[in-house]
């Protein structure tokens, strides 16, 4: 059984969080916390294997209270609950830099409270599980063997060439934000690839997390547009809600948004940007697979691989959540794995070449 703290100044917010999670016989929620202070209190009391945490509360607020949280347990998961907002989005981006696992939208729906309770349910449930899984895989005494180490190299896909790259391509999702905030101002800003990226995100959120990398890098960020011309040092991060491809023009490539569909999900999706990356570039393609859950770019991937491109994975020990790194790696198509902190350098050895 998880056991669940949910935190939130608003009654029927608590209420709502409470009956989403519930639906699940795996979940139980073992208390209910009014602020940042109430919720340090019963943490301790509770022990909760994950904790629900509003941001905008009366006497310690959520910022606060993940600050104080990550000092006394700093495995513990953390979800912050967020608003589609910009302000929302600042406070969250905020969170995941002080060591918040993950995020979730508060519901938008105007209908009932039965779709409400869907929606929540269906953004928690997964998170919460997956958080739990590696909160407890890693947990003193636990019996698991020891996570992936680094540096293990999986069976090279086959054809995988020693060819110059054109273009860095980046997928991640859980824990993305924290990790991308490490690698890329690693990245000297004389690059001599651009670089693309997919965090799954929604609209607002990605738009401020561009400005918040460009603020930190030396390469130049930017959220993609329509049409943008793909240039050496800079970072094109796709937009929320929409998938990002690549197109080839007489000037090399060009980014194109897409509405079509959700894939794995998601939207964007890495799969639909190493696609479309592998027909531009074929052997030309370096790509990273970080941090992230469920499988979004193991398709992809085997594209990349397909065209003797190169696929680099996150090891699991420095994943906040290995499924997306770990299907690509357990697919065979990770011609190395790599711990966050080997990741530029070995990014920069390559594109060196």
């Amino acid at each position: 059984m998880i056991r669940v703290l949910v935190v939130d100044d608003s009654a029927p917010v608590r209420r709502l969080v409470t009956l989403a999670l519930e639906i699940d016989p795996d979940i139980q929620v073992v208390g209910r916390a009014v602020d940042g202070r109430d919720a340090l209190a019963q943490v301790k009391a509770l022990k909760p294997d994950v904790v629900t945490l509003d941001i905008e509360m009366p006497v310690v607020d959520g910022l606060q209270a993940l600050a104080r949280l990550r000092e006394r347990y700093p495995r513990l998961p953390v979800i912050m609950f967020s608003t589609l907002t910009a302000r929302g989005a600042a406070k969250t981006l905020e969170a995941l830099t002080l060591g918040a696992s993950d995020f979730v939208l508060k519901p938008t729906t105007t209908g009932s409270v039965a779709e409400s309770v869907r929606e929540v349910h269906d953004q928690l449930v997964p998170r919460i599980k997956g958080l739990v899984g590696v909160y407890r895989m890693f947990a003193p005494g636990s019996t698991h063997a020891g996570p992936q180490p680094a540096g293990l190299t999986s069976p090279a896909p086959a054809g995988t060439p020693a060819a110059t790259p054109e273009v860095l391509l980046v997928g991640a999702s859980t824990g993305g934000p924290d990790a991308l905030t490490q690698l890329l101002p690693a990245l000297p800003g004389d690059l001599a690839v651009p670089v693309v990226v997919v965090q799954h995100m929604p609209p607002v959120f990605t738009t401020m997390f561009a400005a918040r990398l460009d603020r930190v890098c030396a390469l130049q960020v930017h959220e993609a547009g329509e049409g943008d011309l793909l240039r050496p040092g800079h970072v094109y991060v796709a937009p929320g809600g929409r998938h990002l491809s690549l197109v080839a023009c007489a000037e090399g490539a060009r980014t194109a948004l897409l509405d079509t569909p959700p894939e794995n999900f998601c939207r964007p999706a890495v799969d639909v940007l190493f696609r479309s990356a592998a027909g531009v570039y074929g052997p030309g393609v370096l790509a990273l697979v970080m941090t992230g859950m469920g499988h979004d770019g193991a398709a992809g991937s085997h594209a990349v691989a397909l065209r003797s491109g190169r696929v680099l994975a996150q090891d699991q020990a420095s994943s906040v959540v290995w499924g997306m790194p770990g299907a690509v790696v357990h697919a065979g198509l990770a011609a190395e794995v790599l711990a966050l902190d080997e990741l530029a350098p070995r990014l920069v050895e390559l594109l060196a070449r």
